[in-house]
């Protein structure tokens, strides 16, 4: 938590020393402002796939990049990171927990064989970020294709188009000239072509209009009240009639021009004749610019230095002398700064099952070398899988900030002309108002968080229902534990609405989970596992899967060489990295540790606590046994706790009861021992020799569950034929991916140099590298090469 909170005072601090340019405009809004951005801090993931074709039985192989929403520096902030293969119905299909450290992780996804032919969402998140809207988590589409299962029939879909219009700044004010943006998507959210014309209401033509790229566009139009306008619109052989937004009789219009050359001029025009206007720019919660000016016959000029504006998407924000916010403006910058990466493999063309060294350098535009966190995947390129649009750098400056399909975003980042500049500012005029809500902020109302940060590990969350009027119950102690080896146990008193949350650091793996109260003292309760995926979901249409004639063939070269992985290097793809936790019980090293079979072998346990253990005291009372930890003093007033397996057993005479002889150790703690509002007088750890508490059965007011812990991260498997003998082997080699290397470091000389080898599959070849440094320089690169018989 003290990691957490010091994160949160620098984010204050690097926003307050941002705003003391302008102190005296608009004071109370920049308190506000900073204020409500110092608690809601976001983090933004970036998920790098090997590819973005895959066939069933295949597997899916990630690495997943965390910033902080201002500055895309890496952030250590959240430990775990939630990624989930979605349909186009939104079911979820795969789902895992991702172990993250200094703001990157990696992990694998496998394809049930049962999933079928279609488009999917795969999506990642972290804890924190479910308090914000789903819109803004990471998500990018995959294609995954099952030859052994038939298709789903494709419901023939007629054709249907939205077309949307956005005034510049939000309102179309009567008599006031306005920019108006327009967007025409079809049911997949792509961007479709058209022409159009605004239609009076004596059907004259007053503009016609049609899209510059993407379905979207802008054109200009001084409205009047009464002119009864609509938009008559031919698209894909159809006529579609709509309205304009409505004209208001009053308020205010901005208009944000850029001649090219660094400065803009946002230009506010009112029916008001006189008054103040104020300008508020900011570029994802950093102040940039605050600034005032007059209105003269209803027209006030700012003139901004583009310069000041943060690299990426800023907010242009216009407020009224009321300091109420009236027009809103986005305003794209091309990030100044850029990860350079050269990669280039020692030859072009290789044979079969050849040796291929990549070296790769990593540079800033002052050809200065970079330290640099890298991931990088090499696979075939043919019908299915090609080149994809996203990279780490447009997403980040791009696409990560806007809700909604952005198609093509490379095209914004790849290109450079007025063409190109036109069609970002469509884009920015096409997003109305932004996710931003000023209500919340001027009303200087804290923002609600549901969910905490796991900067620890995985949170578990529950809720203690009490079963007498099955309401939530309050202020109730309750226990969860993780039994196996490695003893892990956590304590949380329930809230006002009986939530719990739990603390489990380092688990990795299925498992089993045991969470009760303590029935001796609270026998009325029921603990519900919370689901810890977000059970929201961003409004997405994929569009259905088309395969052509074309596609046939490699459809089943991919499948006869997922079959041939899977029946010949099976156990290689199982493999999996040790995770390297400490594998000590929660409670560290104990006092004391009895290895029970070092002593003579009694027959009860009530035995073995009086004999072996000097620091307690055995008493029984109207048929129930008590223990009691001695101190220096006399005894511990608390009770101890007893375990079994890393399970607690609240009934004494239910261990007294175990059999000794399936134990193998007993472990002490003869202290007063504090795990959250949890206090007890010492600890008593039994471990018995399989595993299964000696027989003794869990309480049944206990809840056992299965659950998941992190993934354990699996190795990918690339062979090495490095002789003659592993070169003629007879085995088949039909890998499509060549290689995949989550973690390549350029460290502090900016370079790095690694080798993989063919395999028996001819092609073109690509490899992908994306990455960011420690200050947030993002970049991607691709190299290519062929291989040959």
């Amino acid at each position: 938590m003290r990691n957490y909170s010091k994160y949160i005072f620098c984010l204050f601090l690097i926003a307050v020393v941002g705003t003391t340019t302008y102190g005296q405009v608009l004071p109370d809004v920049q308190n506000s402002f900073n204020n409500y951005n110092a608690n809601a801090l976001n983090e933004k993931l970036f998920v790098h796939t090997d590819k973005e074709a895959y066939t069933a039985a295949e597997l899916i192989w990630f690495k997943i990049y965390n910033v902080d929403g201002i500055d895309h520096n890496p952030i250590d902030l959240s430990k775990v990171a939630y990624v989930e293969l979605l349909d186009a119905n939104k079911n979820v299909i795969l789902q895992a927990k991702i172990a993250m450290k200094n703001g990157s992780g990696s992990g694998s996804l496998y394809i049930p064989v049962t999933v079928s032919s279609g488009n999917f969402i795969l999506r990642a998140y972290t804890s924190w970020m479910k308090n914000f809207s789903p819109d803004y988590y990471f998500s990018k589409k995959l294609t995954i294709i099952n030859p052994q299962k038939s298709p789903e029939a494709v419901k023939a879909i007629a054709d249907n188009y939205d077309v949307q219009f956005f005034p510049e700044g939000g309102n179309l004010i009567n008599g006031i000239t306005s920019v108006i943006g327009f967007k025409a998507t079809n049911q997949w959210d792509q961007g479709v072509n058209f022409s159009g014309a605004i239609i009076d209401a004596k059907n004259d033509t007053v503009v016609k209009f049609s899209p510059l790229k993407f379905g979207m566009g802008h054109f200009t139009l001084k409205p009047d009240i009464n002119a009864g306008y609509r938009a008559v619109i031919n698209i894909g052989g159809k006529t579609i009639q709509k309205q304009l937004p409505r004209i208001n009789s009053s308020g205010y219009v901005i208009n944000l021009t850029d001649n090219g050359s660094g400065q803009l001029q946002a230009t506010v025009s009112s029916d008001s004749q006189n008054g103040t206007v104020y300008l508020f720019a900011h570029t994802r919660g950093a102040i940039k610019l605050v600034a005032n000016a007059g209105l003269n016959n209803g027209v006030a000029i700012f003139t901004i230095d583009a310069a000041k504006l943060g690299d990426g998407i800023s907010h242009i924000t216009i407020f009224n002398d009321a300091k109420q916010p009236v027009c809103e403006r986005l305003y794209f910058k091309r990030p100044a700064a850029n990860l350079l990466i050269d990669a280039a493999t020692d030859e072009q063309v290789y044979h079969t099952r050849k040796k291929v060294t990549v070296d790769i350098a990593a540079k800033d535009q002052g050809n200065n070398q970079l330290a640099a966190d890298l991931s990088l995947s090499v696979y075939r390129l043919d019908s299915l899988q090609g080149i994809g649009h996203q990279d780490i750098r447009n997403y980040l400056w791009l696409s990560s900030d806007l809700r909604g399909n952005i198609e093509s975003p490379d095209y914004y980042f790849k290109n450079t002309g007025k063409e190109v500049d036109e069609a970002v500012d469509n884009l920015m005029l096409t997003q109305g108002w932004s996710r931003f809500d000023w209500n919340k902020v001027l009303n200087n109302k804290a923002p609600e968080f549901k969910f905490l940060p796991e900067f620890n590990g995985p949170i578990v969350s529950a809720r203690l229902i009490n079963l007498v009027n099955n309401q939530p119950a309050p202020d109730i102690i309750a226990y969860l534990s993780v039994p196996g080896k490695r003893l892990q146990f956590s304590a949380a008193r329930s809230d006002s609405i009986g939530k719990l949350i739990f603390n489990i650091k380092n688990f990795f793996g299925p498992g089993e989970i045991v969470a009760e109260t303590n029935t001796e003292v609270d026998t009325n309760y029921r603990v519900d596992i919370l689901n810890p995926f977000s059970e929201q979901f961003a409004n997405t249409n994929l569009p259905p899967l088309a395969i052509t004639a074309g596609m046939q063939y490699d459809m089943g070269n991919h499948n006869l060489g997922t079959q041939i992985q899977n029946i010949y290097n099976i156990n290689k793809l199982r493999q999996f990295y040790d995770p390297h936790i400490d594998s000590s019980a929660f409670y560290g090293t104990p006092y004391k540790t009895y290895l029970l079979d070092n002593y003579t072998r009694f027959t009860t346990i009530e035995e073995i606590m009086r004999e072996y253990v000097s620091e307690v005291n055995i008493t029984k009372s109207k048929g129930k046994f008590n223990i009691k930890v001695l101190n220096e003093i006399g005894m511990y007033e608390a009770d101890p706790m007893v375990f079994i397996d890393g399970v607690p057993f609240f009934n004494t005479n239910k261990v007294f009861a175990a059999d000794p002889l399936k134990m193998y150790k007993l472990e002490v703690v003869p202290f007063t021992y504090y795990l959250g509002p949890s206090v007890a007088g010492g600890l008593f750890s039994f471990t018995s020799y399989k595993g299964d508490m000696g027989g003794n059965e869990i309480d049944p007011h206990a809840v056992v569950l299965d659950y998941d812990g992190l993934e354990l991260q699996r190795e990918f498997y690339s062979p090495a034929y490095d002789n003659d003998a592993a070169y003629r082997s007879r085995i088949p080699d039909f890998r499509n991916v060549l290689y995949w290397a989550p973690y390549v470091n350029t460290a502090a000389t900016g370079k790095n140099s690694l080798s993989f080898y063919t395999s028996d599959q001819t092609g073109h070849y690509i490899g992908v590298i994306q990455g960011i440094t420690t200050n947030g320089i993002a970049g991607s690169q691709n190299f290519m090469f062929d291989v040959v018989k």
